[in-house]
């Protein structure tokens, strides 16, 4: 059986937790949890509450993400 691709997802961090682990609103209302791609990690992005973000979010389940880009404030 094949693997099901990704869902991506636009959110705002809305708190930060324990473990590099975040509390992201999408603009439909849902919150999810999300951590840090290891892209990101590497090159110390800093994720802070308020900021704009793209995630993927497996199609398994619906609640947990990965942060993959962090917007400017000027996207």
């Amino acid at each position: 059986m094949a693997k099901l691709p990704p869902i991506e997802q636009d959110g705002i961090v809305q708190e930060a937790l324990p473990n590099v682990v975040f509390k992201i609103a999408l603009k439909n209302g849902h919150i999810v949890r999300a951590h840090i791609s290891g892209k990101m990690r590497k090159n110390y992005i800093r994720i802070l509450p308020g900021d704009s973000v793209r995630m993927e979010l497996t199609p398994y389940d619906l609640t947990q993400a990965r942060i993959v880009h962090r917007y400017k404030t000027t996207e």
